[in-house]
């Protein structure tokens, strides 16, 4: 689409000046003398100029008039007003109604072309937005959820009811691997949100004080290091949506300042005075039970039911296993694109495989699955031989014989699906090398390649001294006080 500009001028004589020097700069022109002939060109869309260059008042009427219509039709596009005669009234409509600049005549022609070249890039970045959104609504609708079985064909029925409706929060749960952050970019994209930007954050990819700044925002000299002004995720997702995925482990304090900024709607940024006007949606998602986080005493209740205004459960893909001969296949053409390859027959035994198979890590281990056997492939057959499921995790395809940590010979075998914190597996590890060491501190942190100073420190953190019976280097009350 070529950079249009659009000039609604009555003057003959000064529209063919303007008209010869922006097309000397590389501007497609097209002109119009009066307000009937511009409306038709701008709300016929004959055609879809990139900048509007308009004298507010024509012969037949005044041009704020048809840059109202136009903003009503969602014409896109940046408008330049030009008058004979400055008025404060026009000047404050004109800017209501978004337009790029107003100004009075006569305005240099260099200045003009500063502003103009401002108004190509304004309209260009927004050509882009809009394009991003049109994208982002044919890649994400709910049929994106991809599945023939009754289980998956009610959830997507959910997702597109849930889709249509103006929500203000919601809680997306399910295991690992589910597809939660799928299901959140249709619920943006194919929501009255849809034109507005949608902000996604792994709350426990971020250590706590970089999640602060990065949410809530921050001052210069806020901080140590804080150099200059940052708007923060919130900030950034007005009027779209934010996307807080494994909110469980957002630490509680954090978990109180996100509940009042949805309470009051604005917020101020770290080091702040200035209270900031939001519009969020937000869309929380977790593979932990928040109830039970609730029960304990982790997650806070009001910001649980706060954000519950509605619940949507994910099933794993264990309960879903008809979906494979929809998946797999496209899954297989999506990295066949990527890789170059041309796999197109899925043997019975390869299904047969899959079928037998637990799938802890639910869809998200089927697209590695997926994406290991296209890339080793030698012809158009799905290699069997290269699906190695399960075998990540020290064992032949086929169900775990249980779910939770276990020993294996000299491995510890820690599950990946959610269902242990850090540090959790970390306590799991050390009270294993304890237990296989006698309770001996120095044995236990020889096999662990760590000091015997860090690994009391840890013993102590996890309360695991508690369990050495009348281990007399393990109870040293000198060594556990070390580190305080």
């Amino acid at each position: 689409m070529s950079d249009t500009l659009l000039i609604i001028e009555d003057e003959p004589s000064l529209a063919k000046e303007l008209a010869r020097h922006f097309a000397s700069k590389g501007w497609d022109v097209d002109s119009a003398g009066s307000l009937r002939e511009a409306r038709s060109t701008v709300l016929g869309r004959q055609i879809e100029p990139l900048v509007v260059l308009a004298d507010m008042s024509l012969p037949d009427g005044n041009a704020l008039d048809l840059l109202e219509e136009a903003r009503k039709q969602k014409v896109p596009g940046e408008w330049i007003l030009l008058t004979g005669y400055g008025g404060v009234p026009d000047s404050v409509r004109a800017l209501r109604l978004g337009a790029y600049d107003f100004l009075e005549k006569p305005c240099p022609l260099a200045r003009l072309e500063i502003i103009v070249a401002g108004a190509r890039r304004s309209a260009q970045a927004q050509r882009r937005l809009e394009s991003q959104s049109r994208d982002g609504r044919r890649l994400y609708s709910p049929e994106s959820y991809i599945g023939a079985s009754a289980t998956t064909e009610e959830t997507r029925r959910m997702i597109a009811r849930l889709a249509e409706v103006p929500f203000s929060a919601i809680i997306i749960g399910g295991e690992t691997g589910t597809g939660k952050g799928l299901v959140a970019r249709i619920l943006h994209h194919g929501g009255p949100r849809a034109d507005g930007p949608m902000i996604e954050v792994n709350c426990a990819a971020l250590p706590r004080d970089l999640l602060e700044s990065e949410l809530f925002g921050h001052e210069a000299g806020a901080f140590t290091g804080a150099k200059g002004r940052h708007r923060g995720y919130l900030e950034q997702a007005h009027e779209g949506t934010l996307f807080l995925d494994e909110i469980a482990e957002m630490d509680i304090d954090l978990q109180t300042k996100l509940l009042t900024v949805l309470e009051d709607r604005s917020l101020r940024r770290l080091g702040g005075e200035k209270s900031i006007d939001v519009d969020v949606q937000i869309i929380a998602a977790s593979n932990r039970n928040l109830e039970a986080r609730v029960r304990e005493g982790s997650f806070r209740s009001d910001l649980y039911h706060r954000l519950s205004v509605f619940r949507l459960d994910l099933p794993p893909l264990r309960e879903r296993l008809d979906d494979l001969p929809l998946l797999v296949p496209a899954l297989i053409e999506e990295y066949n694109a990527r890789s170059g390859r041309s796999v197109r027959i899925v043997p019975d035994a390869v299904y047969k495989q899959m079928r037998a198979y637990p799938w802890p890590g639910n869809v998200r281990e089927l697209r590695n699955v997926i994406e290991r056997a296209v890339l080793l492939a030698h012809d158009e057959v799905f290699p069997i031989e290269w699906m190695q499921l399960g075998q990540g995790l020290g064992q032949v395809a086929g169900p775990r014989p249980e779910s939770g940590p276990c020993v294996e010979g000299d491995r510890v075998v820690i599950p990946l699906d959610g269902s242990m914190a850090l540090d959790e597996m970390d306590s799991y590890i050390i009270k294993t090398a304890l237990a296989r060491s006698g309770h001996n501190v120095t044995a236990a942190a020889r096999a662990l390649g760590t000091t015997r100073e860090t690994l009391r420190y840890r013993i102590q953190k996890y309360g695991l001294g508690t369990e050495r019976g009348g281990n007399q280097e393990l109870g040293s009350s000198q060594g556990l006080g070390a580190r305080g």
